[in-house]
């Protein structure tokens, strides 16, 4: 059995009593930094069809590549940095819970035993040593006659959803990082298989070379000259197994797995860079979750803003007590024995402090200005970092269809200079030069794709990867369920 505290009568009971008065400001969205129509950078590009539509939200999907699904569909519940953030958003839930308990009266129940002698000379009824039983329920309660705690509870809520948001943020974060990592380790592969290829084709240029030796028609210099750029080109396909490692093991880390746990084997680069729809500046602000934990934040500091002015003003505590006082034991719950009271009630308002309270109260409008800073910045950040990726795809699909043409090229020249220096026409420096140019060509290329697809996730973690507000808890899921067992003075296990 579980409710919610908000749902709760005795909670609506007493809310219903102090709805009169509730200073400080109410909370208004502060309007974002300027909102282009457009993307700048969205000019020329080729994005995907419907516009409309979005991202979906395993967006990792978009690439079509089994094994990313596989390893993205493993990040939300077992990355120990997302579980953090989980029990750190619970926590903000209980914060909530325990700014709605402050709204309700506090009661109490004591038993008491004492034994004494009163002092000699003193005009009692009885004499000698005595005995007092008692048993009594106190009740306290402080009104919220200013909205101190409602103000205190709209923070923590909004402190809750922000918690929420940035909980979101991460889980986004790790998976992009994974595809990051993932198209990284893939690019290697490619390379590595590149330059494994580019040692085969030069041992044959090598036993090339010392045939030619053999017979006199070249000197040992150009014998030697192929052995060093075969064992270089070796060295470096070796080489890229440290960088490989690295990212394996990053994987297996954001994916909660020790790097012994996961092994992943080469697979060959065949993934493009997919169209990836583009939405609006203006929408952007409602996708992104940094930027809805960042105006979560500012609702925050609003209502702060209202707990310091309530300060100002007196505060009233109510109290009273109903119990049993008796000499023996089994006449104590008699009606004879009873007793109550209704108080002490006090009215307490603060006349000097050292200007505490307006520190106090300025703090809060300060802090509330740094948050409406900071959010027009995140906004601000976010409109930067998704035109950076436009930019970037748009110019990197030119560069790679330039640079395609170059690698054509290089291999043509490559070729006929091989014909060249077997004809005996050129010497093996030729050979050398083309071979390079050809090899850096056919690198380039590589690392080109493999700059759009990181380009790529990151416009997609630009563009909020498919989140939107709608997905932040509302202000009664923000406080989260509260069993009946939540209400016993002791905690009992789940």
């Amino acid at each position: 059995m579980s409710f919610r505290l908000k749902h709760a009568p005795i909670y609506a009971l007493f809310a219903a009593q102090l709805t009169g008065c509730m200073v400080g400001p109410d909370y208004a969205r502060p309007q974002a930094s300027s909102v282009p129509a457009e993307f700048k950078e969205l000019e020329g590009w080729k994005q995907a069809q419907p516009r409309d539509k979005g991202l979906p939200g395993k967006w990792w999907e978009i690439f079509n590549d089994p094994r990313l699904n596989a390893l993205e569909e493993q990040v939300a519940g077992a990355n120990q940095s997302i579980i953090q953030a989980e029990a750190q958003y619970r926590q903000a839930q209980h914060l909530v819970q325990s700014a709605q308990s402050s709204l309700l009266p506090v009661a109490t129940l004591t038993g008491t035993f004492n034994r004494f002698r009163a002092a000699t000379g003193q005009n009692v009824a009885v004499g000698g040593v005595r005995n007092l039983f008692g048993q009594a329920v106190n009740v306290a309660w402080e009104p919220d006659l200013w909205g101190s705690v409602r103000r205190q509870l709209e923070a923590n809520t909004d402190n809750a959803q922000a918690s929420a948001a940035t909980l979101h943020g991460l889980i986004l974060s790790s998976q992009t990082t994974l595809a990051d990592n993932y198209f990284q380790l893939k690019v290697l592969d490619a390379q590595k298989t590149l330059l494994d290829e580019t040692v085969a084709a030069y041992s044959k240029t090598l036993e090339i070379t010392k045939n030619r030796y053999a017979v006199g028609v070249v000197a040992k210099a150009d014998v030697v000259q192929a052995e060093t750029q075969q064992e270089t080109v070796r060295a470096q396909s070796i080489d890229l197994g440290v960088q490989r490692a690295k990212l394996e093991h990053a994987i297996a880390v954001l994916i909660g797995k020790s790097p012994a746990e996961l092994s992943l084997a080469p697979t060959s680069l065949d993934v493009q860079a997919p169209g990836i729809p583009v939405s609006l500046p203006s929408e952007l602000l409602e996708r992104r979750p940094d930027i809805a934990a960042a105006e979560r934040k500012i609702a925050a500091a609003n209502a702060q803003i209202g707990v310091a002015k309530a300060a100002y003003y007196p505060t009233l505590n109510l109290a009273s007590t109903n119990g049993f006082q008796s000499p023996t034991a089994d006449t104590l719950f008699t009606m004879a024995r009873r007793y109550w009271s209704l108080g002490p009630a006090g009215l307490a308002l603060t006349l000097f402090d050292g200007g505490a309270k307006n520190a106090q109260y300025k703090q809060a409008v300060d802090a509330y200005d740094a948050t409406v800073a900071a959010y027009r910045q995140t906004v601000l950040t976010g409109f930067q970092e998704v035109e950076d990726n436009l930019a970037a795809l748009r110019i990197l699909d030119e560069e790679k269809q330039v640079q395609d043409k170059a690698v054509a090229a290089a291999n043509q020249a490559l070729a006929l200079t091989n014909n060249q220096y077997q004809a005996g026409t050129v010497s093996y420096i030729n050979v050398m030069t083309a071979q390079a140019a050809a090899l850096s060509n056919r690198q380039t290329a590589v690392q080109l794709q493999g700059q759009q697809l990181s380009a790529s996730v990151l416009l997609v973690k630009a563009l909020g990867g498919g989140w939107n507000e709608t997905l932040l808890p509302s202000e009664d899921e923000a406080g989260g369920e509260r069993k009946w067992t939540d209400y016993l003075i002791l905690p009992l296990a789940e």
